[in-house]
């Protein structure tokens, strides 16, 4: 008996000890630390950042000094704010926009209380007295500022304290003027659709009618407790979200012209009223406003330079793909100076590569090449003409900084190994290194525009002998071929101590959606080494549609989203259910959105791998989630019924094998609860059993540190359970 109570004791105890840690993990005790956001000075030489929500201070980049406080609440007499959310400096670095009392619509967009503070007269006044403001914006020669207000736009004169309305016609559910519609934030990332000409005289904006797009709703179920912590009547949100298929907003681009007081319509549609503008910005001439036209079936992307008086809109630049065309190569295009030529992405030659263009639309030359993706253009420095990028050249899982010059002169700035993201100064004589690899927790290091280390900003040391003391298990990276003889990428985490005579349980972690990226050398410790010491094998592998492996590799799931990529995880499963230290018969699967998606496809295919599965905030069928994103790799339902079929976990509800556990958040405004909804139904309707999980009123995130905790617990009870 005595013996049966010690052992009693040592389980209780090991558990606690072992969900200490998984707490920890949850609550980012091993998380890498980083520095608050740096904002470049127009010298280059001198940087500024917000200390404790309270003063702006300014800091000289070589030497990491303090040079000055140009901002501080707290020395304001009668200031109408004790803290600031952040903050923004004008062109001429005389004034700083301010704000606070941030109310999100969505994920990114957000309204606030803006302030104009003038440096030199130590004077703090309001952006608007009637009401908050959402995206406000100087002007090049900062006398304005134009800000978006309950779906309308205005204008600020700030030499003469005076407000301007731009457009009056903005309406709830009808019409927005300058800022996104839902599903151009969320698919285009995007918070502001209006900008201003080089000469400050322009106002160009977005205008979306969004009238005909179908409205969405779900309940929230304790917006507004009583005393007694209980909400009677859930309230509703109600929003335009307009689904696979279904009308989109027409969207119009138009260009305000301040001294006139007119707004003229610049028309790149034609006939055709259905297409999206993902981007539209100004050249450096106040006569050439770019506005990017794409397709509803985002396979055609075209540029248009328009002329704001004539209104006339020239055809520049056009990209086809049979497949799609990536709007977010958009984001790199830079327009020289002299206004002659321009550089832009594309995927032409089947990698992302840096084109340089005239500004008629003829190519002059490729500026780099060679069978691996550029990720990122940081920018080009015109004063010694150099291009920097990010690009995967030395790994699909890896990620280094270059500079090219015009003579085509290549030099790799950072050390070649792990995955490193840059931040240039104004001047690019500087940038900001941000490296981590699966070893090393985010070292961030401050390096001239040659590379050369000046000084480290901020190391993660003491997280990295933290995590190291625990003496848990290391990711291993791995590379097999499938039967196809397609070869992936991915990593394995085994228990510590692992024995050769023993069998492990194997769960698979994966996400597989289009250009994501998950078998990366990178900082992230994630609940997989948690697992690992309860002695389960963890493994990741990226499948085909995955990113930084070229055009062909990523665009092939077109128009049967779920399909490769189920092939590809169950070839992995079976290919490391192979290895004599896995137990075959113990084989799961787990993922979220996407990957949420993928578990339902894995699970419900022919042939059987997986024994358990855990889905988070899953699609269920292609047809109820929104336009942009679906139509963009599956065309809509009218023109691919046979693929939404086929990719559909709701219409294979009845194959599911295995024993599932699904979550996913009650307010969940991305993927809709009703996918979960809809999805148990056909399982009870095919007398298929299967534990399920809600929680209240939390989005696609599920964020919150006890709900964080709860969520990971839940998950672990359910695999220790049943794999």
């Amino acid at each position: 008996m005595k013996r049966h109570f010690l052992f009693f004791i040592f389980l209780v105890i090991s558990q606690t000890v072992f969900c200490n840690l998984l707490y920890d993990i949850t609550d980012g005790r091993f998380s890498a630390r980083g520095i608050p956001a740096l904002h470049s000075m127009s010298d280059g030489e001198h940087y500024t950042v917000l200390i404790n929500n309270e003063a702006i201070v300014k800091y000289n980049y070589k030497s990491g000094e303090v040079v000055d406080t140009v901002f501080n609440v707290s020395k304001l007499e009668n200031a109408p704010v004790k803290k600031i959310s952040g903050y923004e400096f004008s062109p001429n670095e005389e004034l700083i926009m301010v704000y606070n009392n941030v109310q999100y619509r969505y994920r990114r967009t957000f309204t606030a209380d803006y302030y104009i503070y003038n440096i030199k007269k130590n004077e703090l006044k309001q952006l608007s007295e009637y009401g908050r403001q959402e995206a406000p914006l100087f002007s090049p020669d900062s006398r304005y500022v134009a800000f978006a207000r309950d779906n309308n736009l205005f204008l600020r004169k700030l030499d003469f304290n005076t407000e301007i309305t731009v457009t009056k016609d903005g309406e709830f559910g009808k019409i927005i003027n300058g800022i996104p519609d839902w599903v151009y934030e969320e698919e285009f990332g995007v918070r502001r659709y209006f900008e201003w000409s080089p000469d400050s005289k322009l106002l160009a904006f977005l205008k979306f009618d969004e009238t005909e797009v179908p409205e969405f709703s779900f309940q929230l179920y304790n917006k507004a407790p009583d005393a007694d912590g209980i909400t009677l009547y859930p309230d509703y949100l109600n929003f335009k979200y307009p689904k696979a298929g279904e009308s989109n907003s027409k969207v119009k681009v138009f260009v305000y012209d301040d001294y006139n007081k007119t707004t003229r319509e610049i028309s790149v549609g034609g006939e055709d009223e259905d297409f999206y503008v993902p981007r539209i910005c100004w050249t450096n001439s106040p006569e050439q406003l770019a506005v990017f036209k794409l397709n509803r079936n985002q396979n055609k992307l075209d540029m248009y330079l328009a002329n704001p008086k004539s209104t006339v809109a020239k055809l520049v630049l056009s990209e086809e793909d049979k497949y799609y065309v990536d709007y977010e190569l958009v984001d790199d295009i830079y327009f020289f100076k002299d206004n002659k030529s321009f550089l832009y992405v594309s995927e032409k030659d089947g990698y992302c590569h840096v084109y340089k263009y005239r500004m008629n639309g003829i190519l002059d030359k490729q500026l780099t090449s060679g069978e691996w993706d550029v990720t990122h253009v940081y920018g080009y420095d015109e004063k010694s003409n150099v291009l920097y990028y990010q690009s995967a050249e030395t790994s699909p899982m890896q990620r280094n900084i270059y500079a090219l010059d015009a003579k085509g002169r290549k030099t790799m700035l950072t050390d070649g190994k792990g995955t490193h993201n840059a931040t240039f100064n104004a001047t690019y004589s500087y940038f900001v290194d941000n490296a981590s690899s699966l070893e090393m927790p985010n070292k961030i290091t401050l390096r001239t525009n040659k590379g050369a280390e000046v000084r480290v900003m901020k190391e993660n040391s003491a997280v990295e002998n933290d995590f190291k003391s625990l003496n848990m298990a290391e990711k291993e990276f791995f590379k097999f071929k499938t039967s196809e003889s397609v070869e992936l990428n991915g990593w394995i985490l085994k228990p510590k101590n692992l024995e050769a005579s023993k069998e492990y349980p194997l769960l698979m972690v994966q996400y597989s959606g289009p250009g994501s990226q998950q078998v990366v050398d990178r900082w992230g410790i994630g609940w997989e080494y948690y697992l690992a010491e309860m002695g389960y094998v963890v493994a990741c592998v990226d499948g085909r549609g995955t990113g930084a492996r070229g055009a062909e590799f990523r665009k092939c799931t077109y128009q049967q989203l779920g399909v490769l990529e189920t092939k590809d995880q169950i070839e992995a499963a079976k290919y490391l259910g192979a290895k004599e230290y896995i137990d075959a018969s113990r084989i799961g699967i787990w993922g979220w959105s996407f990957g949420g998606f993928m578990t339902l496809s894995t699970m419900s295919a022919d042939e059987s791998v997986f024994k358990v599965g855990i889905s988070v905030a899953p699609v269920t069928d292609w047809r109820l989630y929104n336009t942009a994103y679906t139509e963009r790799f599956m065309r809509r339902p009218q023109e691919n019924f046979k693929g939404y079929d086929e990719t559909s976990p709701l219409v294979k509800a009845d194959k599911l094998n295995g024993k599932l556990l699904i979550i996913h958040g009650t307010a969940d405004d991305n993927v809709h609860v009703q996918n979960t909804m809809l999805y148990i139904q056909r399982l009870v309707e095919a007398d298929k059993q299967f534990e399920m999980q809600l929680y209240t009123d939390k989005n696609h995130s599920i964020l919150g540190k006890q709900t964080r905790r709860h969520l990971y617990k839940r998950k672990c009870d359910f695999l220790f359970k049943n794999l």
